[in-house]
C-alpha cells in the first residue's frame, strides 16, 4: 500500500490531494455524480484526523466545490439522475421560476417601494422623534429651582453651541434625574424637549436589552448613531439602573457588556463627531446608587439633579398647576389642600385631581337625581345602581349647558377623596406626618421648648438660622424611665414642623447576614434624603448602637459604625434629623453623642404633681366624669408619686373599665334556672338612653389605683437621677 500523502493547507486543498490520491481516484469513475460527496468526505475523514472534526455542511461545500474539476460542472451532487428535468439542467431553475412569479405578481398589485442601504438590504423604517407636542414647562409646578438648573444644563449646548466652540469648552453630556417614584423626572424630561423644539428620542431602557448575544450592544450603538445623525437632539433613557448595574456585582457578562457599549457610546458624543451640534442625554432612574461608578463621572453623566418629596409650597404650587383644567369653586383653599397632603408627590396630587373629580361627578349626580328624578317611586333600599339606571333613564340625552351650568369641583371634594389616596412614601414602607398634636402631650413644657428649638424652628424657619450660620441639622436624644412620652414626643415634634416621619425600632434593621443590617441602616437615611424634611426617629437605641468594646461582636460593631458614617459622614444629610430614645443611655457608644450627631440629650423624667394633673386632665378630655371626680386631688395622690405617663393613661383607662362593668353587671337580665340549667338573657333596651350614659366616678378611679402599679419604682427613680448627675445631663 503507498505511503498517505502529506496533506497541509485548507480545506479545498486536502480534499484536493485526496481526490487525486491512487486509493480514491479510480473508484470516482464508476460511481454516480451524487454519491460522489459522500464517497469522497468518508474517504478524506479516515485519512485526516482534521476532517473529522470539521461540520458536515462546510465539508460538502468543499466537496462539491473540488468534485466539479472531475466532473461537469452542471452536475447536480445533491440528487439522482432520474429526478432531475431532462429539459432544464440548470439548478437555478426554480429560483427562476419564482422571479417570474414575483414579475407576474407585480404587474397586478404594484409593490410598495422600499428604500434599501446601499448594500440593498432593506432599511428599518424610522421612528418618530418629534418633540411632544402637549407637554410644556408651564405644566410643571413645584420645580422651579430644577428646571432652571436643567435648563442651564440643556438649553444652552442644545440651542447655542456656538458659545461652547467659541470659548472652547467642552458641553454636559448627561444629566441624571433620581428621586422616587412620581415626583415628576419624565414628565420634567418631556417637558424639556416639547419647550426647545429638538428631536427627542425617549427609550425605556428595558426595551434595549435582547435575548441573543451582541444584540443589546447593536441596538445601543444604533440609537447612539441616530442620536448623532439628528443632533442637536436630546436623548431621554427612564429606569437607567435596569442596564448600567455596578459591573463587580452583575450576575452576567452580558450585563457588563452593556454597561460598557454605553460608556463607549457617550464618550463619542463630542461636538467633533456630531458636526458641531450638542447631544445631550438625560437619564432618570429612583436607584442612584446601583448605577455603575464609571457612568457618574464627569464626561458622561456631569450633573445630578435630586428631586425630592415636594415641600408644602411646592405641593401648593403643583395643585395650582393640576387645578388649571378643572372647574373649581372660587374660594378654592390651596394652602389648607397643600398642608392635609404631607409625603404625596406630584403623581400622587394628580390621582388625588381625579379622585375629587369622581366625588363631584357622584355629588354632581346626588343632586341632578334630586331636582329631576321622582324620588316618590324609589324605595329606601334602593341600590346606587338602580339609582343610576333610574338617572340614566331619566336624561337619555345629553345634560343641556344649564344643567351643568352650576356644577363644580369643590375643596370638600377634595377631603372626601383624600383618605382613598395612599401616598408613595407610605408604599414604601414608613409612615408620613403623624397624625399626634401637642393637645394630645401633657406637660413636658420645657422638652417641647427644646425640641421646638432644634428641629422645629429650623424646618420651619430654615432661613433665620441660616444667617447666623448654623446649617447642619442636630441631632435628638431623648433619654428617661419607660412611659415618659419620648416617642409620643418625637411624633408631636414631626407633626408640627410638618416634616415626613420615619419610626425605626432599634432591633428591627439587625439582620443575621453579613452586610444586611449596614444595608438597613443606609437605606433608612436613603429614604430619608428623599423625603426631605423629614425625622428619623431610632426608638430603643441603645439596642442599635452599644459600646464598642471586647465584647461586642464585629457584626454589631459594623453597624455602630455605619450608623455614624450616615449621620456627619460623606453623605450630606441637610434637613434629615435624628431622634433617639432610650432608658439605658449608659449603654450607648461615647460617639453618638459627640457634637453633631445626637449632641443634646433631654431627659424626660417622671411628672411633678402638676404635670401629673396636666396629664391627667389630657387624657380624661374625651371620658364622661361624674361631679365627684377631682382631677387634682388625683395628681396630688401619693400613690400614683412614680406614675409616668404610662402609667397614668393606664389608670384612666382602668377607671373607665371598672365603670364599664358595673354598668353591664346592672343592665343583665335577672339569672334564673329552668330545668336546672344557668340561662342568660339579655335586657330590653332602655327607652331613654341618656338616662344611663355611663359616667366615670371617684369610686371608678379608687378600685383603679388598686389594680394599676407605678412601672417605675423608687430604686429605680433614684438611679436615674443618680445617671443625670453623673453624665452631667441634668
Amino acid at each position: 500500500m503507498p505511503p498517505k500523502p502529506k496533506v497541509s493547507g485548507s480545506i479545498d486543498e486536502r480534499l484536493s490531494t485526496y481526490v487525486r490520491s491512487p486509493e480514491f481516484l479510480p473508484s470516482l469513475t464508476s460511481m454516480p455524480p451524487y454519491m460522489a460527496v459522500d464517497a469522497l468526505i468518508k474517504f478524506a475523514q479516515s485519512q485526516d484526523f482534521l476532517l473529522q472534526r470539521t461540520k458536515k455542511p462546510i465539508l460538502v461545500k468543499s466537496a462539491e466545490k473540488v468534485l466539479s474539476e472531475y466532473i461537469h460542472t452542471d452536475t447536480d451532487f445533491s440528487q439522482p439522475p432520474d429526478t432531475r428535468s431532462s429539459e432544464q439542467p440548470d439548478d437555478r431553475s426554480m429560483n427562476s421560476s419564482i422571479v417570474d412569479l414575483w414579475k407576474k405578481d407585480s404587474d397586478s398589485t404594484p409593490e410598495p417601494s422600499r428604500k434599501r442601504d446601499r448594500t440593498g438590504k432593506e432599511l428599518k423604517k424610522k421612528q418618530d422623534r418629534s418633540p411632544p407636542a402637549n407637554v410644556r414647562l408651564s405644566d410643571l409646578g413645584g420645580v422651579d429651582s430644577t428646571i432652571e438648573r436643567v435648563l442651564e444644563l440643556i438649553a444652552m449646548p442644545l440651542l447655542h453651541p456656538e458659545v461652547y466652540i467659541h470659548t472652547g469648552i467642552d458641553p454636559p453630556r448627561g444629566v441624571l434625574l433620581h428621586g422616587p417614584p412620581g415626583c415628576g423626572k419624565t414628565l420634567l424630561a418631556n417637558a424639556i424637549a416639547g419647550e426647545l423644539g429638538v428631536p427627542f428620542i425617549s427609550i425605556s431602557a428595558p426595551s434595549v436589552i435582547s435575548g441573543m448575544s451582541g444584540e443589546s450592544e447593536k441596538k445601543i450603538r444604533e440609537v447612539f448613531d441616530e442620536a448623532r445623525s439628528l443632533a442637536p437632539c436630546l436623548m431621554f433613557i427612564d429606569e437607567i439602573d435596569a442596564i448600567t448595574p455596578k459591573r463587580e456585582s452583575a450576575q452576567r457578562e452580558m450585563e457588563r457588556r452593556v454597561v460598557a457599549q454605553l460608556l463607549t457610546s457617550m464618550d463619542s458624543l463630542s461636538m467633533a463627531n456630531t458636526g458641531g451640534q450638542a447631544v445631550v442625554i438625560i437619564g432618570a432612574t429612583n436607584r442612584p446608587d446601583s448605577l455603575d461608578a464609571a457612568l457618574r463621572r464627569a464626561g458622561r453623566f456631569d450633573t445630578e439633579i435630586a428631586m425630592t418629596v415636594p415641600s408644602e409650597a411646592s405641593r401648593e404650587r403643583i395643585l395650582r398647576v393640576l387645578s388649571k383644567k378643572l372647574r373649581i369653586t372660587g374660594d378654592f383653599d390651596f394652602a389648607a389642600l397643600a398642608k392635609m397632603t404631607p409625603g404625596f408627590v406630584g403623581a400622587d396630587l394628580n390621582a388625588l385631581t381625579s379622585a375629587a373629580g369622581v366625588c363631584a361627578i357622584k355629588r354632581i349626580f346626588e343632586y341632578l337625581k334630586g331636582t329631576e328624578i321622582d324620588t316618590s317611586s324609589m324605595d329606601v333600599d334602593d341600590s346606587p345602581s338602580s339609582l343610576i339606571k333610574k338617572f340614566i333613564d331619566a336624561h337619555p340625552d345629553p345634560l343641556t349647558p344649564e344643567q351643568l351650568e352650576p356644577l363644580s369641583i369643590s375643596l370638600a371634594d377634595f377631603i372626601t377623596a383624600l383618605p382613598t389616596i395612599q401616598p408613595s412614601s407610605k408604599r414604601e414602607g414608613f409612615t408620613t406626618v403623624p397624625d399626634v398634636t401637642w393637645a394630645d402631650v401633657g406637660a413636658l413644657g420645657p422638652i417641647r421648648k427644646e425640641l421646638q428649638m432644634a428641629i422645629v424652628q429650623p424646618i420651619m424657619r430654615p432661613d433665620l438660622y441660616k444667617s447666623v450660620g448654623i446649617t447642619a441639622p442636630s441631632g435628638v436624644l431623648l433619654w428617661g424611665p419607660p412611659g415618659c412620652g419620648k416617642t409620643l414626643l418625637a411624633k408631636a415634634v414631626a407633626n408640627e414642623s410638618r416634616a415626613n416621619f420615619i419610626s425605626v425600632r432599634g432591633p428591627e434593621l439587625l439582620n443575621k447576614y453579613v452586610g444586611e443590617s449596614e444595608r438597613a441602616v443606609r437605606q433608612v437615611f436613603l429614604r430619608a434624603r428623599a423625603s426631605v424634611p423629614c425625622v428619623i426617629f431610632f426608638d430603643e437605641l441603645d439596642a442599635l448602637v452599644p459600646k464598642r468594646d471586647e465584647a461586642l461582636s464585629e457584626s454589631s460593631a459594623r453597624v455602630v459604625n455605619t450608623l455614624l458614617t450616615e449621620l456627619d459622614g460623606l453623605n450630606d444629610r441637610q434637613s434629615v434629623y435624628v431622634i433617639g430614645a432610650t432608658n439605658r443611655p449608659d449603654m450607648i457608644d461615647a460617639a453618638m453623642l459627640r457634637p453633631g450627631r445626637l449632641d443634646k440629650p433631654l431627659f424626660v423624667q417622671l411628672p411633678t404633681e402638676t404635670e401629673r394633673y396636666e396629664i391627667l386632665r389630657t387624657l380624661t378630655r374625651k371620658t364622661p366624669l361624674s361631679d365627684d371626680v377631682d382631677i387634682k386631688l388625683l395628681a396630688a395622690d401619693n400613690r400614683g408619686r412614680n406614675f409616668s405617663g404610662a402609667d397614668l393613661a393606664a389608670l384612666v383607662r382602668e377607671a373607665a373599665v371598672v365603670a364599664l362593668h358595673e354598668r353591664i353587671s346592672k343592665s343583665l337580665e335577672h339569672e334564673h334556672s329552668e330545668n336546672g340549667i344557668r340561662q342568660y338573657e339579655l335586657p330590653p333596651i332602655y327607652a331613654n338612653e341618656s338616662d344611663e350614659q355611663i359616667k366615670v366616678g371617684a369610686i371608678h378611679f379608687e378600685k383603679a389605683f388598686n389594680n394599676v402599679k407605678p412601672s417605675v419604682s423608687d430604686e429605680d427613680r433614684g438611679k436615674y437621677d443618680r445617671l443625670s448627675r453623673q453624665l452631667g445631663w441634668n
